[in-house]
């Protein structure tokens, strides 16, 4: 028996494999117009770390997010923004046409360039860069079925996560100091009741190439409220985030036409019982042109998108109550793809909001060396509205310029 079972287990652990990657970040931002009270420069150090097991069929993925800022770390005017995140521990199963999946994971949904309105299985982490993606992980279990054109998939997502904010010191902490913002989410049930997501995403193989994606979802919703306990009652007020449930239908969909990309995201959410929440429709329309070989190798892309949101109730909370940037905006940008061997790019624009007169503008830089170290320079200016509460407003003009080092292993 054991003559039998050395080899077996050679045999096994030869067909098993066992992945880790991930990279060192220096993060770094000046902020050359900012509130005199708060920081004028931020440096944080970031660090991911990816674990992949598999064997046959099967497979277990784990990452791990960590950061240290540079005022937490020295004591001086805390920003708070210190922590160690598990985002992804999950198991999955591969099947001939299916595929199953237990455990906390991330996923990321939408077609648009500036905002994804679609893309909210997964809650922001607060205290980072807004103008940054950092999803938090949730507790979900997936079941998917592979189609020769697409798959049809069954979610069901198994909590609500707090959100946790930085500290007035940092810039990006939007409410007046006199807010304290309590990071524990009220919900309208428990924040463990499951919310259901049912979703079906293909293409066609026609003449004009077309992505497409459907998904229906009932349960908590991904937009959330912010409500003081009791906002007549001395200072500091205290606002806590509130989440409620909705029926919700979401798609996205890409088509290629010739050399022109035309993209669609829409959302319309039926808000099941929460008294301050109104129905809502979003919706995203985008159409990218690439001049190709504009010189030598590089592309030139020529973006320009429109972003919709409106409520269906009076005497609700509205976009400004809600702190929605993108009710009414447009943005006309470009993307410079140098196409070389370090994926070198430049995408930039600027995003233009029709009803409180309002911009943003920002230009990003990316290379990459050695195809281990990634170079990204990126620079913003923010002109708030004067006279609407918009979140914008709230922050203030502001002026940055930021440098990112990221090393991979």
């Amino acid at each position: 028996m054991r003559q039998l079972l050395l080899p077996m287990m050679l045999t096994s652990s030869l067909l098993a494999e066992f992945d880790v990657k991930g990279f060192v970040a220096l993060d770094s931002q000046v902020y050359l117009t900012h509130p005199a009270q708060k920081h004028g420069q931020n440096f944080t150090l970031q660090q991911q770390l990816e674990m992949t097991y598999s064997e046959g069929d099967f497979e277990v993925v784990s990452l791990l997010n960590a950061q240290l800022d540079s005022y937490d770390f020295f004591g001086n005017e805390e920003n708070k923004r210190t922590f160690i995140r598990l985002d992804e521990l999950y198991g999955k199963y591969n099947l001939e046409n299916d595929m199953v999946t237990l455990g906390r994971n991330v996923y990321f949904w939408g077609a648009l360039e500036v905002r994804n309105i679609v893309d909210g299985f997964n809650p922001e982490d607060l205290r980072n860069d807004p103008f940054e993606t950092d999803k938090m992980g949730v507790m979900n279990a997936q079941y998917s079925h592979y189609t020769e054109s697409g798959e049809f998939s069954v979610i069901v997502k198994f909590e609500e996560r707090d959100q946790k904010m930085a500290d007035f010191p940092y810039v990006y902490y939007f409410f007046p100091l006199f807010v304290h913002y309590e990071d524990t989410l009220q919900s309208e049930s428990s924040r463990y009741r499951p919310t259901l997501y049912v979703s079906y995403s293909g293409s066609t193989d026609t003449e004009y190439a077309v992505d497409y994606a459907l998904i229906l979802q009932h349960g908590y919703d991904s937009q959330r409220y912010y409500r003081a306990d009791d906002p007549l009652v001395g200072t500091p007020v205290n606002f806590q985030q509130h989440a409620y449930l909705v029926n919700k239908v979401s798609t996205y969909n890409t088509m290629v036409v010739a050399d022109t990309l035309l993209k669609v995201e829409a959302l319309y959410a039926d808000v099941i019982d929460d008294p301050n929440i109104s129905d809502y429709l979003h919706l995203g329309l985008g159409v990218e042109h690439t001049l190709t070989q504009l010189v030598g190798e590089a592309d030139l892309g020529l973006i320009a998108e429109y972003y919709y949101y409106d409520t269906f109730e009076s005497a609700k909370y509205t976009d400004l109550e809600l702190f929605e940037i993108f009710q009414n905006d447009l943005f006309i940008g470009g993307r410079y793809s140098f196409n070389d061997s370090d994926s070198s790019s430049i995408i930039g624009g600027a995003v233009l909001d029709l009803d409180y007169n309002e911009q943003s503008y920002y230009v990003e830089y990316e290379t990459r060396m050695a195809d281990v170290l990634k170079v990204h320079f990126d620079y913003r200016y923010i002109e708030p509205s004067k006279d609407a509460l918009t979140a914008f407003h709230l922050l203030g003009r502001h002026q940055r310029v930021g440098l990112n080092l990221v090393y991979y292993f």
